[in-house]
């Protein structure tokens, strides 16, 4: 019992901070999947990341917030695949493939729907299931950033972009450092759309396969 009451507050917390939460609200005025839409664009309105005519790869796509703001980004001359483990509802021009990006036969789908093209820009708004422990949730994060760099290195175009979710942790600036080896250029960006209180942070990566700038 004591459980159940504890799963009640919790969720009774959630509804309340929804509640006074300006951007979940609205993303449900809007009729938007999520308020992380609003991330996307508020980054992109700062440093130009997806444009027209782009083929966008969505890692960890569900609910789907980020693949159709891509995809109005891109418009018809573009292209937006999504990966997730979980479910999600069909989007008008999002191909969408479900299953584990970590997993040989996901990651030969992928292959498969791209049949030998490269992508423009990968864009990734994965979260680690958080335990409180924060030294365990920062282990957590750092493997789901390898597991994209990873896919940002089979898929993306020499000169191409990389849009991260990072986690501001014990031993972070080693993820940051990964990534500035790679990119041209590294900026960190917390949209205003991000809760004051999240540890988030986004890594704006340009330049794939270049020298760093400077």
């Amino acid at each position: 019992m004591a459980r159940s009451r504890g799963k009640s507050s919790s969720s009774q917390r959630w509804r309340a901070r929804q509640a006074r939460d300006g951007y979940a609200r609205r993303a449900r005025e809007q009729g938007l999947r999520s308020r992380a839409v609003f991330k996307l664009e508020q980054i992109n309105h700062r440093h130009r990341l997806l444009r027209p005519g782009m083929t966008v790869l969505d890692l960890g796509a569900a609910p789907g917030g980020w693949s159709r703001a891509a995809r109005q980004i891109v418009g018809d001359s573009g292209r937006v695949l999504a990966v997730d483990i979980l479910p999600m509802e069909a989007l008008a021009g999002v191909e969408f493939i479900r299953g584990d990006i970590a997993d040989a036969e996901v990651r030969s789908a992928l292959d498969a729907r791209l049949g030998g093209a490269q992508i423009d820009a990968l864009i990734c708004d994965m979260a680690p299931n958080l335990s409180g422990v924060r030294t365990l949730d920062q282990a957590r994060a750092d493997a789901l950033l390898e597991l994209t760099r990873q896919t940002a290195g089979r898929h993306l175009r020499p000169g191409g972009s990389l849009l991260v979710k990072l986690f501001i942790g014990p031993g972070w600036e080693h993820q940051l450092a990964a990534l500035r080896d790679e990119f041209a250029s590294v900026h960190l960006f917390k949209p205003e759309a991000s809760r004051a209180a999240s540890r988030e942070t986004y890594a704006v990566c340009l330049g794939m396969g270049s020298e760093p700038a400077g």
